[in-house]
């Protein structure tokens, strides 16, 4: 007989840990097996990760996830190697080789290529995406081997800087190091590359070291969470508005912050600004001013967006054990 399993106590949790994906983990497996060291009632994540790449994963929980949606047009920044000479299917390493070409370029041909692809580009999304066409992610098209016609998006490549590069032997690579904006896919763009260079080629690593201002040296493993006390691993997580570091902070004093969180709009000598983080005056044991929400400000009127509920507010000031 199987012994019966525990059922885990969950808790309201809020805030962001900053997760290192490990290699072969989905961005929701990872998701998941966070939410179930932290005992958290709800959480989410910032944009997906390929279960191939590693690398930095901020997820959201509680109060946090109604900032995420701001995080997922963060610029990031990732670290590859592009086997050269070799395409697969898939465009990396999981896929079943294609065509194999031999590598014929120069150093000086590798450079003026990957100048070619900085600044705005247009890329075509790969059929092994999560990206979904009628409905359907198109990984799920691509495993019944059927190819739908895909549009066209544009990405801008904001640096684009090769660390090593090794064009003879049995295995000649690229190692890159990519500043891009949101939805640039990393595999097309070694693909491009590659394809480029006359050879055809394919990731073999894919590492995310940044998203936002969010690095991978602030990040922790799955292994070192687990393996910490629980009364520990809340202690990982930032404050909610750690998703919020480019609004502008404004504070309201205890009368207008209870008209504010129930929707209604202040008036002020504030100047127009599209992004502001609304703070409440400290309360309970906090010496901090207390996050209420985002919103703007626009003619001289503080105007909601997304609200903390009080019942939130309260968790955040005296969390649950």
């Amino acid at each position: 007989m199987h012994a019966p399993r525990t059922r885990v106590q969950r808790r309201p949790v809020h805030g962001v840990l900053l997760l290192d994906k490990p290699l072969g983990f989905s961005s929701n497996q990872a998701l998941q097996k966070a939410k179930w060291l932290l005992r958290a009632e709800k959480a989410g994540h910032t944009g997906t990760l390929d279960p191939l790449a590693t690398g930095v994963l901020p997820l959201c929980f509680g109060a946090a996830t109604k900032f995420s949606q701001l995080h997922l047009d963060a610029d990031k920044t990732y670290e590859t190697v592009v086997r050269l000479g070799v395409s697969t299917t898939t465009g990396d390493a999981e896929g079943e080789v294609v065509e194999t070409l031999p590598v014929t370029c120069s150093a000086g041909q590798v450079v003026e290529v990957l100048d070619r692809f900085m600044g705005p580009i247009s890329q075509v999304p790969p059929m092994h995406s999560a990206l979904k066409k009628d409905g359907k992610a198109l990984y799920e098209y691509a495993r019944e081997g059927v190819t739908v016609e895909r549009e066209p998006r544009q990405v801008t490549i904001h640096e684009l800087e090769l660390l090593d590069m090794q064009l003879k032997g049995d295995a000649p690579f690229l190692r890159l190091r990519v500043c891009c904006s949101k939805g640039t896919y990393i595999r097309t763009l070694g693909e491009d590359i590659a394809r480029a260079l006359g050879c055809g080629g394919h990731l073999t690593l894919l590492r995310r070291v940044q998203t936002g201002p969010f690095t991978a040296d602030q990040c922790i493993t799955v292994e070192a969470l687990e393996a910490l006390p629980e009364e520990q691993r809340l202690k990982r997580l930032l404050p909610v508005q750690s998703l919020l570091p480019d609004h502008t902070a404004v504070t309201l004093d205890s009368d207008n912050a209870a008209r504010f969180l129930s929707g209604m709009r202040r008036r002020g000598d504030w100047k127009d600004q599209p992004h502001v983080a609304i703070y409440g005056p400290p309360a309970g044991e906090s010496t901090s001013p207390v996050l209420l929400g985002s919103g703007h400000t626009q003619a001289g009127e503080l105007i909601p967006g997304r609200l903390l509920s009080p019942i939130e507010i309260q968790q955040i000031l005296e969390p649950a054990t």
